[in-house]
């Protein structure tokens, strides 16, 4: 018997535009009342294979703004459809009938969800990336992971303030 868990997943990418960037990392984590368990696949592990299988026990994934950038980059990339297989419920929608709007980051700051990298975002993952392609730079390869497991691990930390304060997913 398999059960059901649901996922908080996140990408970081060489740019914005599905069409000519890549998908640089996929970070799922797993969570259940048995506990969490964070995946990330990376580089020449981002295919559509490793991502269903990473989530053949999931029901739901929560995103922030996974309905405008990761799920249809994830469907551009990969070809698949992440919507025709799973639930998905985009925090950012929560975020915004609360009255909590802006980019991720700045959505955790106004709900006090702590941060220990600071001063990275989506640009500064993509010169990571490149550091660790062209430099081989382990550093920037393992910094590009923190930062990609700190917002997973921070959608489940949204989520649950969301519903303590009566105005998560429904």
């Amino acid at each position: 018997m398999q059960f059901l868990c649901d996922a908080y997943l996140d990408i970081e990418t060489t740019g914005l535009c599905s069409f000519y960037d890549e998908i640089t990392v996929i970070g799922v984590c797993l969570a259940n009342d048995s506990g969490n368990k964070l995946v990330q696949l990376v580089g020449g592990d981002v295919t559509r294979t490793n991502l269903l299988r990473t989530l053949r026990c999931v029901d739901t994934i929560y995103t922030y703004n996974g309905s405008r950038f990761d799920l249809p980059f994830i469907n551009s990339r990969l070809r698949v459809n992440l919507r025709e297989h799973f639930h998905h419920h985009d925090l950012m929608h929560d975020c915004w009938r609360n009255n909590l709007y802006g980019g991720f980051k700045a959505v955790e700051r106004q709900l006090g969800i702590p941060r220990r990298l600071r001063g990275i975002g989506g640009a500064e993952a993509v010169i990571l990336w490149w550091r660790y392609q062209i430099h081989r730079d382990k550093k920037a390869l393992d910094l590009l992971l923190e930062y990609n497991k700190e917002d997973v691990v921070n959608l489940i930390t949204l989520r649950g303030k969301l519903e303590r304060f009566g105005c998560g997913p429904r």
